[in-house]
């Protein structure tokens, strides 16, 4: 794949040209992104097959043992809307390192042996995620203006297949390491550290780009004058060009997104927190139960990749976000029709269906924006908006499973919500620029 990357400007410097030849090179930044793009689900996806042991040895209520996920993806929502102060006044990239390193961080504190440091390690981990999820969106429009939406189907893919070998290799890990789920939860950090080094470059060149503009020198006075007015003048249309969105939070297609992106996340994590349980519960051995949630991470990679591929193509995206919609109360029927017979099929429905919203809702957040600093400003609040909305769904559902003792009201009113998604999904996929 070509990468157009975005213009900076120049400027003759003290810097060795070599360095920051290498430090610009579009495979050190492909590696960087791909690589913090693997941590942002896999701390997640990881501790749903451990659920179970992990409320024995707490001695959880099944309330108490949603919480485990639902903490998490309610601190995404909190921490959301503060990312784009962040990133204006830090700079998207050391902003980013930061988050990784508070990532694995909290995958650390999660696993000390405490039920205060399990749900403050869920809520660092949240809010690190937040801060990922709402800056990722504007560093691939930036960096990427002409392939967006193709770019975000690469790093929503990479999401969600560190999602699946961390769904994959959990149960694995723990009867390898023989520690305990704390010693296979606690491995994941491991990977934050090898994302904030691989991620390091860009820091280093976003700093030199910023010294090289602030302080030129080796230029004759003219040569300054005129390249300091070109600058200003390249500095002003840029802030022209990044001009927030005004009345974003009146406005009915923010919002629109907002709820696609919530109410399919919400549908997303009550699976990830309970369908293996859902499965087991209707007598499916609790290993086979644990193959098919992997699939179902596994089969999300072809959808998150080959969505946004196809939205990026169209100018109005309604049916796609509709098709989506609707394969996902197909995905939910089988699993309330038939839990254990059609678990392999239900599995690959919702597979393409989570994966492709997924996809889909960060497309929406590069294509219904015209900059980077609008594409993060729509992603902190439709990432805020989506995350509360989306962390009603891990604990709710087992609150409706402790009250009813089954899975049935709870898989209707996921096949409502499901509609919903789709109405608001049309609204969307409107050929529509904010801003």
């Amino acid at each position: 794949m070509a990468v157009t990357r975005a213009q900076q400007p120049v400027a003759t410097t003290a810097l060795p040209l070599p360095v920051r030849t290498r430090l610009a090179h579009p495979a050190l930044l492909l590696t960087g992104i791909l690589l913090v793009a693997l941590n942002m689900r896999a701390c997640l996806a990881a501790v749903s097959p451990m659920v179970g042991e992990i409320q024995r040895t707490f001695g959880l209520s099944a309330t108490a043992s949603g919480l485990i996920t639902t903490v998490p993806v309610l601190f995404q929502g909190v921490g959301a809307p503060l990312t784009p102060r962040l990133t204006r006044r830090f700079g998207t990239e050391r902003v980013v390192l930061g988050a990784v390193l508070v990532l694995g961080a909290g995958v650390l504190l999660r696993v000390l042996p405490s039920v205060a440091a399990l749900y403050a390690g869920c809520v660092v981990i949240g809010v690190a995620i937040a801060v990922l999820n709402v800056s990722m969106p504007g560093l691939v429009k930036r960096e990427f203006p002409d392939r967006a939406a193709a770019m975000t189907g690469v790093y929503s893919t990479t999401m969600l297949v560190g999602a699946t070998l961390a769904a994959g290799l959990s149960v694995p890990l723990e009867h390898a390491l023989g520690g305990g789920w704390q010693a296979s939860l606690g491995t994941w950090s491991l990977l934050a550290l090898v994302a904030a080094v691989a991620w390091l470059p860009q820091v280093l060149r976003s700093r030199q780009e910023r010294a090289a503009v602030a302080a030129p020198t080796g230029l004759s006075a003219g040569a300054a004058g005129g390249q300091a007015g070109g600058q200003a003048g390249g500095q002003a249309a840029g802030r022209a060009a990044e001009k927030p969105i005004e009345g974003i939070w009146r406005s009915p297609m923010a919002w629109q997104i907002s709820l696609f992106m919530g109410i399919s996340s919400l549908l997303v994590y009550t699976l990830v927190a309970w369908m293996p349980t859902i499965l087991a519960d209707h007598g499916m051995d609790r290993g086979e139960a644990g193959l098919v949630f992997a699939f179902s991470n596994l089969v999300q990679v072809a959808g998150a990749f080959l969505v946004p591929l196809l939205a990026g193509r169209m100018t109005r995206q309604r049916g796609l976000a509709v098709a989506m919609a609707g394969l996902n109360g197909l995905g939910i029927a089988l699993l309330l029709i038939a839990p254990v017979s059609g678990a392999w099929v239900s599995a690959t429905i919702l597979g393409v269906a989570q994966g492709g919203s997924l996809g889909l809702g960060l497309a929406f957040i590069v294509l219904r924006t015209g900059s980077a600093a609008g594409a993060a400003q729509l992603g902190g609040m439709s990432q805020a908006v989506g995350y509360l909305v989306a962390a009603a769904g891990p604990v709710g559902a087992g609150a409706l499973h402790q009250l009813t003792g089954g899975w049935t009201a709870t898989l209707v009113l996921m096949l409502v919500l499901a509609t919903v998604v789709g109405a608001a999904g049309w609204g969307a996929g409107r050929n529509r620029t904010l801003g």
